[in-house]
Order: structure tokens, then sequence, then C-alpha cells
């Protein structure tokens, strides 16, 4: 998955309902480009260099999987959405909302739709005062002076004064906070580990992988199931234990919750279908006197996909030894995952359907899956 980008987004209205075009500007940012990880507080500066009502202006941190010039033309949209029209070289007027980007990353960015840094970042005070309160040290990649040096040396002399409301920010809308622990589960290929990496990243979680790819038996159980089934089973339980054992009694106090890619009850859903019914008793013993020592997730998430779009992300992330994975051995997963989910009493579970979903590519889909699972409303623009 890829790694997130930080962006930082200077708004600014004076025009109308000031308050509602930031608001509204927010939300479709968190919608239409990513977590927003933090809001300055507002401040109101009169209009420079033309006529005009005082500007509210703030800044944000986003953090964003897209690129700096798709970034860009989402803000581009997000202004249209919100009903201003750029009029080519008309100089400065009073807009209904105004979004820039000031930087991305440390990168610098001369092409003809972006620059970065925003040439005009140090002249401007009513930029810099609202960036300041939310990232004072970060440094200017040309300039190589920070945020803060940048506006003790601005010479801007126009007065900004903060202003008495503050913004919402969506990301915050979505509640995790009765969960110390999250498992999400589902078939090879469902794209649980996506899903637990993204949580992770967007809502300060503790992230716990599951480390199939360090099992030797995996490749080999793949080429001759009967003979390496019960090794494999039984090197995947030790692991999943004392891992889950290790990672739960380890508190992290930067973290605000746990959210892993397994629950170790996948072990006996995996071996019913994989062993013999003598080897499977036994296994079932072995289990079960490990099972009871486990701390169970507050939340149990099962992704369930078809097996269609199953075979198609196995495909796609190209591990060799899962290409001759047939359809009806996922099938059996499935049904062993359902079966389980059916008969246990102990555990909170949510089933979210995504077969036609791609939050990974979709943050529609993201966010509608976050939805699903703090069932919560995803903010809109027309609220």
């Amino acid at each position: 998955m890829d790694q997130p980008h930080k962006v930082y987004i200077a708004l600014g209205s004076n025009k109308g309902d000031r308050i509602k075009h930031l608001q509204d500007a927010v939300d479709l940012i968190f919608n239409q480009i990513g977590n927003i990880q933090i809001i300055s507080r507002i401040y109101n500066s009169q209009a420079a260099g033309f006529e005009g009502d005082d500007f509210l202006n703030c800044c944000s941190i986003v953090e964003t999987t897209m690129s700096a010039e798709d970034t860009v033309k989402q803000l581009l949209d997000i202004e249209k959405q919100l009903g201003r029209t750029r009029t080519p070289n008309a100089g400065y007027e009073s807009r209904i909302i105004d979004l820039d980007m000031l930087l991305f990353d440390d990168l610098i960015i001369d092409t003809k739709l972006l620059r970065v840094p925003h040439l005009k970042l140090r002249e401007r005070k009513f930029v810099l005062q609202p960036l300041n309160d939310i990232a004072s040290a970060v440094k200017h990649p040309t300039l190589k002076m920070t945020v803060s040096e940048l506006l003790e040396s601005c010479n801007d002399s126009g007065l900004i004064e903060p202003f008495h409301i503050w913004l919402k920010n969506p990301s915050k809308q979505m509640n995790f906070t009765d969960y110390n622990y999250i498992a999400i589960e589902g078939n090879i290929g469902a794209g649980k580990t996506s899903l637990a990496n993204k949580i992770a990243q967007d809502f300060n979680a503790k992230l716990i992988l599951e480390r199939f790819a360090d099992n030797p038996f995996l490749p080999k159980f793949y080429e001759e199931p009967q003979r390496y089934a019960f090794a494999l089973e039984m090197s995947f339980l030790a692991d999943r234990y004392q891992q889950i054992s290790d990672d739960l009694s380890q508190l992290d106090l930067f973290k605000d919750f746990m959210v892993s890619d397994y629950d170790i009850y996948k072990s006996l859903i995996f071996s019913k279908i994989t062993l013999p019914d003598e080897e499977f008793k036994l296994y079932r013993k072995l289990f079960y006197l490990m099972y009871k020592d486990i701390a169970k997730p507050d939340l149990y998430i099962y992704l369930y996909q078809n097996t269609e779009q199953l075979q198609e992300n196995i495909k796609k992330r190209g591990r060799d030894y899962e290409q001759k994975i047939d359809d009806e051995y996922l099938e059996k997963i499935n049904s062993g995952y359902l079966e389980f989910l059916k008969n246990q009493s102990e555990l909170k579970v949510k089933i979210i359907d995504i077969s036609d979903r791609d939050f990974v590519e979709n943050r529609e889909d993201y966010l509608w899956i976050l939805q699903e699972i703090t069932n919560n409303e995803i903010p809109n623009s027309n609220s």
C-alpha cells in the first residue's frame, strides 16, 4: 500500500456564509482527498489588494495517497463544487472559497499546473500565522527556514485577529474510542491487511500484522497440501499465539487502540479444512488450550468478498504460491468463517460485504466501510 503524503492546505473565504464555506471545504477535503490530521484556528484579516469584505483564513494538514498534481486538481474541483468560478487573469477578487496547496511533503515542484512550495507563502502573514499554529517546526524546502522563522521575518503589516469559532474535523467523527482491540478478518485476498493498515495510519492505532510471509511451510503446503498441512497449521498456531500474546501485553501509551489483520480463531477454521479428521481432533485440543488464554477482540470485522473478486485480488498481488488456489478452497474457507460467526456469542461481530467496493483505490468506498464500522454518518457539504 502506498505511503501517505503530508499536504499543507490554506483555506480562505470572504463571501457569503464564510464559516459554512470553510466547513464545507474541510468536509469535502476529508471525503475526496484524505484524512485531516489537524485544523488550525480561524483568523480574520482584511482583504489585501482589492476592496472586499474581511477574510476568514485557516490551515490544515492532510494525509493523502494522491500525487501532488491529483491533489491540486481535487482542490480546484472542490472550489468548483462550492460555487467558485476562477476567472483567468482576473487578479484578486472576493471569493466563496480559496484553497491553496502550500507544501507537499518536502518536495519542490515546478510544473504548468503546480508550483510548490507556494510562491507567496513567505509574504502572507494571514497564511503563516495559522500554519504556524499547526506546523511551526516544518521547514520550507527551498528557503531552509521553519514556518516559525518565516512568520517572524514576514513583512506583511496586515492586521489579523483570532476568530471565535473553530471548524470541526470530520476525521474525529469516526469514533473508535469504544474499542481497545479490533480484529479484521476475511478470506484470502479479501483486503484485511490493507484495511488494517489504513485504519492504523488514519486513527493512531497500534498495528498487528500476521507474519505469514515468514512461514517456510506455506509455499510447500500449496504444492503438497496433504504432506505439509499439519506442520503448516501448527506453525501458524504457535506464531499467532506468541505474536498476539506479546503485542497485546505491551501497552503503547502513544496509540489509541490496537488493530490486527487476523484473529487467532482462523487457525481452527483453516485447520478444519486442511487436516484429516484424526489430525484435526488433536489440533483442536491443542488450540483450545491456547485459546482460553488469549485476549478476545472488542470488535471482530469480517470482510466478505465473492469468490470471483477474491481470485482477482489474489492474481493482482502476485504471490506465486497462491496462484493455484482454486474456487472450492476459497468457498470452504468462507463457509468456515460464516459457520464460526453464526455459532459464537462471545464476540461483537460486523460482517461487511465489500464485493463491489475497492477501498484501496476509491476513498468513497473506504469512508463507507468506516461508516459501517463506527455507525457514524459521513459528513457532506450540504448539511
